[in-house]
């Protein structure tokens, strides 16, 4: 046969020796205490070695299942890895396994008795991964960053408010205003304008005018703000401040204050909400008259919302409802009749006010009450909104579609996805245009030349990362350090671990833990981007090892970190040279580069590096199996059983494989007749002769080995078998270590 070229060398020809002149148990353990020189072996074959580097080369080509199962070479090497050798004629039923969802118990993969198909389906990924334009991750960090702003946001107008008031006591002429970046800003973002576009001399100009000039620049200002500006200081129109005089009155560094807050908050803050109040209290204290309330827009607009009136009302409706029971009847609401003491024609009562001390402490409670109503829902609809559309977007054209063009026009109100998206990252939506927003979404980060790494704006670059759109606008499969695919067989095999065995509510107490861990597991890999993060978070690291049946206890952070600077391409390099191949499993499960940082370089088509270096070791095992089959039928089958026991959770993985089935019936002496029975009762069989629950258990595994091939080399015309002396407890029998001593020496 093919695989038999190249093995004229003089270490096969002896361990062939070794196979014939000893027990079936003895060989067995002469291959399989050094199991991995047993492989490399096998990979260095000439045909091995040639059908590995066509699957290594080619697999990564292969997109669909059809493809696959097409290209004899690929697919006869994945077949014989899985030990499906047999069934490689049978495409179109092979064909159906690997469209099945793995993840799925109902699938057509998973329905079959024969576990191995299911593992087979496991190892392929031709759905593919989804693309998505945020993973659950990305949304989470950006909806946090979303929520934090807010608060933020009024840390940084304090922070702004405190430096003024500091400042403002020692200026005595303009120029100390206008020669301070800071002080500048205060000033005109007080009054709603731009820093960005006013002049110095302008502002200087407008500083220093007299108010009592109409011809002043002030005056001549096309808004009312430059105005309300010049009279919050009191410059004299060299500049100075008079003696005796300062630069602002106490009143008139408060009135500013109230100012800076309301036209820098962009939400319904606590910060915001005592600003309003305090202003509602000291010009409404000063109001003549109803119209003097509702035409000042701020006071206009506390009154709307205390009442919950509709933005669109006019003023004067507003007004006459403080004070015509006769209008307020005919428009249906009086209750602001009750909470103003104003007089039939809307005016205050000579030596009256607007409101009592009592009227103002009843409203402030019903605007407090409405205000944090608006608040909370101000922050929560626009995550809602945000999080609900996230999952639908496919391409940057659906991220830039309205709230008001979706089926739900409660959502006109609501913040648009984008305006949460740049809110998050620092960005006002008034400083970049739409087209530039694309532009930045659908640029290539490891492009210098892209059109966001032109901008020199870390804030953009966040804001690319936070997303998964191609250079075509459209959504992408996420770089994860771990794919999602690798994710879920990762997470299958530690649900299988920890409920294996169990029933019950012991077992429903343990999948609810398994549970609680395979949630936190998921949510972390979508944020991990180096091996440094991923290693110092030891729960993740325990819940890998486990998943592999390694305990966390036998292997230190630096061992770990010495496996992932492994050359998985190196059958020397220190991951590759352990003996437990779960922990190179591991570390081709991530894409990561040789640094330790995250890199597309590793990531696979239709099968992850991770798996591709599962179906090698695969095919090598198979193939030195196969090869010790020829010489001894009970080597193959002991190698098959030890390879396979830590995965067995229930007699029918036994009675399903038909190598499995094989060894059960030699090792427990089964006649003929075992088969003919009916199923149950044959699982009922392979329970009471075979604790399933040990066969995780290294030693247990050694013992049931003992056991077989004592039978086989008994049921074989062996009756010498140094096994079957030890399984009988002969009184002269040999230790298995003495017997491999034996051996070793014997086959140089």
């Amino acid at each position: 046969m093919g695989h038999e070229i190249g093995l004229c060398s003089k270490q096969e020809a002896s361990i062939r020796m070794v196979s014939s002149a000893f027990s079936t148990y003895t060989s067995y353990l002469v291959l399989n205490r050094d199991i991995n020189s047993s492989l490399s072996r096998v990979a260095k074959q000439g045909d091995v070695a040639v059908n590995t580097a066509y699957y290594e080369e080619n697999i990564g080509k292969v997109t669909t299942a059809e493809e696959f199962v097409n290209d004899y070479r690929l697919f006869s090497y994945a077949m014989k890895a899985y030990g499906l050798e047999e069934m490689t004629y049978a495409k179109a039923f092979m064909k159906k396994v690997l469209e099945s969802d793995p993840n799925d118990s109902s699938s057509f993969a998973n329905s079959l008795t024969d576990t191995r198909y299911a593992d087979f389906a496991k190892a392929y990924n031709f759905s593919g991964d989804a693309a998505k334009a945020q993973t659950s991750a990305q949304t989470e960090n950006l909806v946090t960053a979303y929520e934090d702003s807010f608060t933020q946001e009024q840390t940084d107008i304090k922070s702004e408010i405190s430096y003024f008031q500091g400042q403002i006591g020692s200026v005595d002429n303009v120029n100390d205003i206008i020669g301070n970046d800071r002080l500048r800003t205060y000033v005109l973002e007080s009054f709603g304008l731009d820093p960005t576009y006013t002049s110095k001399s302008y502002l200087s100009k407008v500083l220093t005018s007299d108010l009592d000039d109409p011809d002043s620049v002030a005056n001549q200002a096309s808004s009312d703000a430059w105005r309300k500006l010049a009279a919050a200081f009191n410059f004299s129109a060299d500049g100075t401040v008079a003696a005796g005089e300062t630069a602002q009155s106490a009143e008139q560094t408060s009135d500013l204050r109230l100012e800076y807050i309301y036209n820098k908050s962009t939400f319904p803050s606590d910060l915001l909400l005592q600003a309003n109040q305090e202003y509602w209290e000291k010009h409404v204290a000063e109001a003549g008259s109803a119209t003097e309330i509702t035409s000042d827009e701020r006071l206009l607009e506390y009154a709307k919302t205390a009442f919950g009136l509709r933005d669109t009302m006019m003023p004067s409706s507003v007004a006459s409802m403080m004070y015509s029971r006769t209008f307020a009847e005919t428009i249906g609401n009086t209750e602001l009749l009750d909470y103003f003491t104003f007089q039939s024609d809307g005016t205050v009562a000579a030596g009256g006010s607007a409101q009592t001390a009592a009227q103002t402490t009843a409203l402030a409670a019903k605007y407090k009450t409405v205000f944090q109503e608006n608040q909370k829902d101000a922050v929560a609809n626009a995550v809602s909104n945000f999080e609900t559309r996230i999952a639908d977007i496919k391409s940057i054209d659906d991220f830039f579609k309205s709230n008001a063009d979706d089926d739900d026009a409660n959502n006109d109100d609501v913040t648009e996805i984008w305006d949460v998206a740049l809110r998050a990252h620092g960005i006002d939506p008034g400083e970049i245009s739409m087209t530039a927003l694309r532009k930045i979404l659908s640029s290539d980060l490891d492009a210098k030349d892209s059109y966001v790494n032109q901008l020199d704006d870390e804030r953009y670059v966040a804001l690319v990362k936070a997303f998964n759109f191609d250079s075509k606008g459209e959504a992408d499969i996420p770089l994860l350090a771990q794919s999602e695919n690798v994710t879920q067989d990762f997470t299958a095999d530690y649900l299988s671990l920890k409920t294996r065995f169990l029933t019950g509510t012991e077992r429903e107490k343990a999948g609810e833990t398994a549970t609680e861990e395979i949630e936190y597991f998921e949510k972390k890999m979508q944020g991990i981007t180096t091996v440094d993060e991923l290693l110092s978070d030891n729960r993740l690291v325990t819940f890998l090892l486990e998943s592999q049946r390694i305990d966390p206890k036998s292997v230190t952070t630096d061992e770990l970190k010495q496996m992932f600077t492994s050359d998985l391409d190196d059958p020397k390099s220190y991951v590759n040279q352990l003996s437990d191949k779960g922990f190179a499993k591991i570390v081709a499960s991530f894409n990561f580069d040789s640094e330790g940082n995250l890199t597309s370089d590793t990531v696979g088509t239709v099968q992850q590096r991770g798996d591709v270096l599962q179906t090698v070791n695969n095919y090598m095992r198979q193939t030195l199996e196969e090869e010790q089959g020829e010489s001894n039928e009970g080597i193959r089958l002991a190698l098959y059983f030890e390879r396979k026991a830590s995965s067995i959770t229930s007699a029918y993985d036994i009675l399903g494989d038909s190598a499995l089935l094989n060894f059960f019936k030699t090792a427990y002496n089964m006649s003929s007749y075992f088969s003919s029975q009916d199923l149950e009762k044959q699982a009922s069989t392979v329970e009471k002769f075979i604790e399933l629950d040990q066969l995780s258990d290294p030693d247990y595994v050694q013992k049931v080995i003992q056991r077989f091939t004592a039978l086989y080399d008994s049921q074989n015309g062996a009756t010498n078998s140094a096994a079957l002396s030890i399984l009988q407890g002969s009184s002269y029998s040999i230790s298995p270590d003495t017997l491999l001593a034996v051996a070793q020496l014997s086959s140089r």
